[in-house]
């Protein structure tokens, strides 16, 4: 049985993994996050600085396993999804992002990355959040750093600005460091980290899958558009700001329906920045208005049921635990009970044991 290592505690010294400066493998798991106040902007795209804050729940669901040994000859990367060879933008971000690694140690050696992803890719689901998290994981062990949580969160943000808030499991805050005088310093300053909540909260986060096929619009060229255009994203990143201000005081008292209600404003209004884009971005189907049409019914009928959504036609809904298979049903009976997937908080992600992916 492979043993799991907190990721606190990575490099050479870490159990099962390689000495010599650096390990000849590390395999890593992290699980994708929906954020219930929104990232959505960037202000600097190469370092990806978000506009704004944001927070967001770990999921128990859809993990992903990314597994990366580095090269002993010459080669260029070699990276697989789920078995299949990888190429063109996704071939880049991944060698790209092990770009940036090798010029922290220091190494030039090329890697061979295996990707095992559970959630469909590209969907709205977070994919990009577990994938480099776990990347991240991974290949700062391989190739033989020693970073603290935070490092490895700033790590992940290049990667995928989600992914940062992957590295911890529960309720994570993303820090935009907005106020930094400096890019170098909000450089330094933007990453997540946990936030308390309240012990009895117990919430559950019911996943309607309304589409599982790639986006036609991906979330990066929705988002420079919607930033670019919209007379409305000013406005909605601001208010997006005290919208986290009280999700935070919510969460600390265990008011779960405050939180609902601050997280359906948000997503509604986040997709209301990007119908307010020019051209117009539009991930709402008919199938998504249904959705959450019956989210509506389930609170007229005493349930409290909230929904969110990312960059996708896909709907999550909020809810207590002990409510979760009512709200399932309902979702099911408008997509499918196969399109319906229930899911906890979910742990941060982890190192497993060091070795060939």
């Amino acid at each position: 049985m492979r043993r799991e290592h907190p990721i606190a505690v990575l490099g050479p010294e870490a159990e099962g993994v390689g000495g010599g400066g650096a390990a000849a493998g590390a395999v890593a798991v992290a699980h994708p996050n929906i954020a219930l106040i929104k990232y959505w902007g960037k202000r600097d795209e190469r370092l990806v600085l978000p506009v704004s804050d944001s927070l967001s729940m770990t999921l128990d669901v859809f993990p992903t396993t990314t597994g990366v040994r580095l090269k002993a000859g010459a080669g260029p990367d070699e990276v697989t999804f789920n078995g299949v060879s990888a190429s063109g933008e996704a071939l880049r971000r991944i060698t790209g992002f092990l770009d940036l690694v090798r010029e922290r140690a220091g190494r030039d050696a090329r890697a061979v990355v295996e990707t095992r992803n559970t959630v469909p890719t590209g969907a709205g689901l977070a994919s990009s959040a577990s994938g480099f998290a776990a990347l991240a994981v991974a290949a700062a062990t391989a190739y033989g750093l020693r970073w603290e949580p935070r490092e490895l969160s700033r790590l992940a943000r290049r990667g995928s600005g989600s992914a940062s808030r992957s590295l911890f499991g529960g309720f994570v805050q993303w820090h935009s460091a907005a106020e930094a005088a400096t890019v170098e310093e909000a450089d330094a300053a933007s990453y997540a980290e946990p936030v308390a909540a309240a012990a009895g909260l117990d919430p559950a986060l019911v996943v309607a899958v309304v589409n599982a096929g790639p986006k036609e619009v991906s979330s990066r060229a929705a988002m420079r558009q919607t930033v670019a255009t919209s007379p409305l994203f000013g406005p909605w990143a601001a208010s997006s700001g005290e919208d986290l201000t009280a999700m935070r005081a919510a969460l600390v008292r265990g008011d779960l329906e405050a939180v609902g209600e601050i997280a359906e404003r948000n997503a509604l209004g986040m997709h209301a920045t990007m119908l307010a884009a020019r051209p117009a971005v539009r991930y709402l189907s008919p199938a998504t208005v249904t959705v959450l049409d019956r989210v509506l019914q389930l609170r007229r009928a005493g349930v409290a049921a909230y929904a969110t959504m990312d960059a996708g036609p896909n709907v999550k809904v909020l809810c207590r635990r002990a409510d979760a298979a009512r709200v399932a049903d309902a979702l099911g009976a408008v997509v499918g009970a196969s399109s319906v997937v229930v899911a906890g908080p979910g742990p941060g992600a982890r190192l497993l044991d060091g070795g060939d992916s």
